[in-house]
């Protein structure tokens, strides 16, 4: 007896004016069966996910649910018939706290539901205060409420979209151990991962997608690589390269004694950090989401006023920035790539070329008050073709771009006017293999040329691919530096977890 898909689509086609997402895909989801579904950006994963969801209607196609062909209008319908979804892009109210969110989908009353968050935090290894609000939250920290809030909502498909990009190491081992019991209970999954390594480990099928069209259904555990990637970009993909550190190696950026209490809290103090980015050096800062990386680069970047309390200095080239605006810095040579493409990185209703002239104006494009538009519109052209990106044109709006190709036009704008200092918090998050790779070399070009950077990352790989120094960040305090070469990802794991004298006594005994 054959068994009957928990998801069948047949057929299903959306397009937009300037692309076509979805070209007549089709895809079955057994019950208990972990999917993977995989594709560069653009290429209509997370287009078919939201007609999946309801929250997107397709231009042709059939959808059928347990056996019975559906009609999902909605986000509601699709959760009345038991699909639930963690999307890339969140869907939180800032102003509201973590338990506030979850109860827009989730029945109970605040209390009863905080009590429920925190016995799923302990059991999935995902830690979220239910009374913080959203708004003081990192990333990683808002990934894990809406990955809470799905599973409270006890589905029958799981649509999870890189889920993975923002959560340590030890997280990421216990939600796989957490999809696996699910499945295990007959609970469908559909797993979209840019990392191939985590679609070997954990999926059992995997849909490979390429230009919006289904290119292949492959055995997950059974492929390489480098097989998949082929699938989904129809190349090999060649590793960054990343020689010996280049320039004097001055000091650029020398951070002393930083101290900053933030108003939420349950956000982490900055005790006494100290930090020097030097010419031609790429300094990789690791640490598991919410331990002080988003307070310390809002103050590198000027976003945060010091309080009465606080205290430091931040000295660029010899000066100190002090009360400088985040667009003195910029200014000044110091640029910044937030983790939050929507809303800080862009705005997500205006046009390309309007968010390009949003941190490049003082580049020569106002003149008297006026906008020079022929060339905003130009350095937006020449980031788009420069990075890859895959759009409508400078014309097109943040939000209609995929979330990879908005991360690379957000990293391209600010490579295009070759900073002194380049701060990057999560330069990579949610962009397929090819583009991460693309993106690490623009940046290991950019050392090379002189600039000192700074990267804020969760990936450990990545820290060690493209970094010359790294250090770790826990609970607000930052370890002493150590040399990329010599530290192991097994001592920088244990400092995420607080312990920086494994790192100390290595580099020590290279000295």
């Amino acid at each position: 007896m054959v068994e009957t898909p928990l998801l069948r689509l047949r057929g299903v086609t959306k397009a937009y004016p300037a692309v076509l997402a979805n070209d007549a895909v089709d895809l079955d989801v057994m019950p208990g069966e972990i999917h993977a579904v995989l594709g560069e950006n653009g290429a209509g994963k997370s287009t078919l996910m939201k007609i999946i969801y309801g929250s997107v209607r397709p231009d042709a196609g059939t959808v059928e649910w347990r056996g019975e062909q559906v009609d999902i209008q909605s986000p509601l319908k699709a959760r009345d018939l038991g699909i639930g979804m963690v999307f890339q892009h969140f869907s939180l109210f800032e102003t509201l706290t973590a338990a506030e969110n979850i109860s827009l989908a989730v029945p109970g009353t605040i209390a009863d539901l905080s009590t429920r968050i925190r016995a799923a935090s302990a059991q999935f290894g995902l830690d979220v205060e239910p009374d913080s609000r959203v708004q003081a939250m990192t990333v990683g920290e808002r990934q894990r409420i809406e990955i809470l809030r799905c599973i409270l909502q006890e589905p029958k498909l799981i649509i999870m979209d890189e889920p993975t990009s923002v959560l340590p190491p030890q997280g990421i081992a216990k939600l796989f151990e957490t999809l696996r019991r699910l499945a295990s209970e007959g609970i469908g999954i559909i797993f979209i991962s840019h990392k191939l390594d985590e679609i070997k480990a954990l999926c059992d099928t995997a849909t490979v997608m390429r230009g919006g069209r289904v290119v292949g259904v492959v055995d997950a555990k059974v492929e390489d690589a480098r097989s998949l990637t082929r699938l989904m970009i129809g190349r090999e993909i060649a590793a960054p390269s990343h020689s010996a550190e280049r320039g004097d190696g001055h000091a650029v950026l020398e951070v002393a004694g930083l101290n900053h209490t933030p108003l939420d809290p349950f956000a982490p103090a900055l005790k006494d950090i100290s930090l020097t980015l030097r010419s031609g050096q790429i300094t990789g800062i690791a640490g598991v989401s919410g331990n002080g990386q988003d307070a310390l680069t809002r103050a590198l970047a000027g976003e945060i006023v010091q309080g009465s309390q606080d205290a430091g200095t931040i000295v660029l080239e010899g000066a100190e920035l002090g009360a400088d605006t985040p667009d003195q810095r910029r200014t000044k040579g110091l640029h910044f790539v937030p983790e939050e493409r929507l809303g800080r990185g862009a705005v997500p209703i205006h046009t390309l070329s309007e968010n390009t002239g949003l941190t490049t104006h003082h580049a020569g494009l106002v003149n008297w008050g006026m906008v020079k538009l022929g060339k905003r519109r130009a350095l937006a052209q020449g980031t788009i073709e420069a990075m890859d990106v895959r759009c409508g044109g400078p014309d097109a709006t943040a939000q209609s771009l995929s979330g990879g190709n908005l991360q690379k036009f957000i990293v391209g704008r600010e490579l295009a006017l070759r900073p002194k200092v380049l701060i990057a918090s999560q330069p990579t998050w949610g962009v397929d293999v090819g583009a991460a790779a693309a993106i690490r070399q623009k940046l290991i070009d950019l050392r090379d040329e002189g600039a000192a950077i700074l990267i804020v990352s969760e990936e450990i790989e990545e820290i060690f691919e493209i970094c010359d120094t790294i250090q770790v960040m826990f609970r607000g305090q930052l370890s002493p530096p150590v040399q990329a070469q010599t530290a192991s990802i097994d001592d920088v794991g244990l400092a995420m977890a607080g312990d920086f004298d494994a790192l100390v006594l290595r580099e020590a005994a290279h000295v």
